[in-house]
């Protein structure tokens, strides 16, 4: 007996495996909406009516995937305290944090927040670091679940869409910080100010407490780093254990501070947006300490 009986009959296998596809789909997002509960369902709605992907392939189907899987992070697993939501406003503003842990898992708990707990739903538009568009599967799977790579362009047009973007100042020398520099702020970029008066955007400081013990750092192998194009190479022991690729189950705190707002021309001197970032950067740390001293232990 003949396998291949032409065009019409591949044809035909080709539309059944298809039909299957999407049934396997339907059925998916079904159980991913049964799992996610009413009041998650409702948050998520709330945010507005998505036929796809968006201009910068933010693809609201995969989103719920992702939103399942963050609660369970943020909820279970590091079992987040948030504090100050009510200091997010509507509309546009731009989200500047501390930023640590290795892994963006701090970025993951204020995403989740505010999606999940504020009094007004918001999905946060994070600014990722241009090397991850290199990476395998990261590429495809961080625009899709609305992260966005790190270029003015890209930040300024999601202000003026008044979304809430997050923005790391301290880029990869913030996550990649070594145990015994936890919770002391490095350099911020000058990008996001610049950024923030194109837009007129406020700004919301942002403090993240017990990120920066999930994963023990005791030293960083820049030059073998920069060999295969990796902003750091940290050493953590704690790999060599088992199941110690999973983070350390820290406690989360995120606290959001009263809104900022600053005057003058995005292209202003160095010195002049300097002046703008350092109180930021003063209010981000200043949190930061509360923060550290309210906490109780690191992991309850």
């Amino acid at each position: 007996m003949a396998l291949y009986r032409g065009p019409r009959a591949a044809t035909g296998l080709l539309g059944a495996l298809e039909r299957a596809k999407h049934r396997l789909r339907a059925r998916a997002d079904d159980v991913v909406d049964e799992l996610l509960g009413a009041d998650a369902r409702e948050r998520i709605a709330s945010l507005g009516d998505h036929d796809g992907p968006d201009e910068f392939g933010f693809d609201p189907r995969v989103a719920r995937y992702a939103v399942l899987a963050a609660r369970a992070i943020y909820k279970q697993y590091f079992r987040t305290e948030v504090f100050g939501l009510e200091n997010v406003p509507s509309g546009r503003v731009m989200l500047i944090s501390n930023h640590s842990g290795q892994l963006p898992l701090d970025g993951l708990a204020i995403g989740a927040s505010l999606l999940l707990e504020a009094p007004r739903p918001r999905f946060v538009r994070s600014m990722v670091e241009k090397w991850t568009a290199t990476l395998p599967f990261v590429a495809e799977l961080f625009p899709r679940v609305g992260q966005i790579v790190g270029v003015p362009e890209n930040c300024i047009r999601l202000l003026e869409n008044e979304e809430a973007v997050l923005v790391f100042p301290e880029g990869s020398r913030g996550i990649s910080k070594t145990f015994d520099q936890r919770y002391q702020l490095t350099d911020f970029g000058l990008g996001f100010m610049r950024m923030a008066l194109a837009a007129k955007a406020p700004i919301v400081p942002v403090a993240v407490i017990g990120a920066e013990e999930q994963y023990i750092s005791v030293a960083n192998l820049h030059s073998i780093a920069r060999l295969f194009g990796m902003p750091a190479l940290p050493v953590m022991p704690q790999l060599l254990l088992p199941g110690g690729f999973l983070p350390l189950p820290t406690r989360y705190r995120v606290y959001f501070g009263a809104p900022l707002t600053f005057e003058g021309d995005p292209d202003d001197e160095d010195a002049a947006i300097e002046a703008h970032v350092s109180v930021v950067k003063g209010h981000v740390q200043s949190m930061i300490n509360r923060g550290l001293k309210e906490r109780r232990a690191i992991f309850w």
